[in-house]
């Protein structure tokens, strides 16, 4: 059975709190944080692109087994801020990690789902055995207009899971997703920052297509909520995922080891998989773990997994787990986010 065999999370040190934004821009900075949830979030340093974190993530990854990374023959790199239009991310960071030359690179792109999508991609190339192991990585130093309400929450991170067959932490028992044309968030290729349409950001977005891939998985594997231990949702801000594990019928105990958007923000494509790495750092085996992504334009892709023995030796070698990066932090004045803002878009 295809699943994780190892994975890491690679999250910038630098912080800064969504009032100190609004203090910025002359807004109205009374309860920002209470009213998204989101305390802090992590922002990229000059020197730091989606290349640059995913090889951070992998690296990661890599360490706590010394997995001999030759083996790898495939890599999917999900993200919505690939430093070049045209110029693969996957071959850069291929590239760097000096990777076999007969490799599978592919960059993928669906806003903040593209990482799972690199995932259930992939999982197929080592069911068939036309690979041993993949590597999945989503990485976003997120785009946001300055002075609009997503440069709040919107943040930096990578995350990257190796799968394969053998020796898995966690496996990946199913999954489904579910897609519609639902233009709730979208950026022409020429243009330097997303727009968002707010009507549809919650109900015919979010919460349609999040309802519907997992309604989709819970019929396709007859597991209900209370059969699983943990559950991840894409995080945007604090109170969507809380509000779509309501009406799923899941636990705020079921949800809170995953739920990093208040520390770190929403590094879109990362979201997610962050969150599961979350989980899996606290899982012990045997356990069912749900989770599900959520890109705009709009879809989702519904994951259920089940932890190995295996984890518990990962966990005890892993140095690099979420919450210690989490906690390794630097708190940052807004004056060098717009100095690192001018001199990427030349503004």
């Amino acid at each position: 059975m295809t699943g994780i065999v190892s994975y890491g999370v690679y999250i910038p040190k630098y912080r800064i709190k969504p009032s100190q934004i609004a203090s910025a821009w002359g807004k109205e900075i009374v309860d920002v944080e209470k009213s998204l949830g989101v305390l802090e979030k992590a922002v990229a340093s000059v020197d730091e692109d989606t290349v640059t974190l995913a090889v951070e993530a992998t690296l990661n990854a890599i360490l706590p087994l010394n997995f001999d990374i030759s083996k790898i023959g495939a890599i999917t790199v999900g993200s919505e801020s690939h430093p070049y239009a045209v110029n693969p991310s996957a071959t850069t960071i291929a590239g760097i990690l000096n990777l076999r030359e007969d490799l599978l690179a592919v960059d993928l792109e669906f806003a903040c789902k593209a990482g799972t999508a690199g995932i259930q991609l992939l999982s197929g190339l080592t069911e068939t055995k036309k690979v041993k192991y993949c590597l999945a990585i989503g990485s976003d130093v997120a785009q946001s207009k300055p002075s609009d309400v997503l440069e709040y929450t919107a943040s930096s991170a990578a995350a990257s899971f190796i799968l394969g067959s053998k020796d898995t932490l966690a496996n990946i028992l199913d999954f489904t997703s579910y897609s519609s044309d639902t233009p709730d968030f979208w950026r022409r290729d020429t243009e330097k920052f997303p727009a968002h349409g707010s009507r549809f950001t919650g109900e015919p977005a979010y919460f349609t297509h999040i309802l519907g891939a997992s309604k989709l998985l819970f019929d396709k594997t007859k597991l209900t909520p209370s059969d699983f231990d943990w559950a991840i949702f894409h995080m945007p801000n604090a109170k969507f995922p809380k509000e779509a594990a309501r009406r799923l019928g899941f636990t705020d105990a079921q949800i809170k080891p995953g739920f990093v958007v208040s520390q770190i923000g929403n590094p879109y494509s990362a979201s997610s998989m962050i969150g599961l790495a979350a989980i899996l750092d606290i899982a012990k085996p045997k356990q069912k773990i749900f989770m599900c992504s959520y890109g705009s334009g709009a879809g989702s892709d519904a994951f259920a997994f089940e932890t190995t023995p295996h984890l518990k030796d990962f966990q005890r070698k892993n140095k690099n787990n979420v919450q210690r990066q989490i906690q390794n932090k630097q708190m940052i004045d807004y004056s060098l986010v717009a100095r690192n803002i001018i001199n990427k878009y030349r503004i």
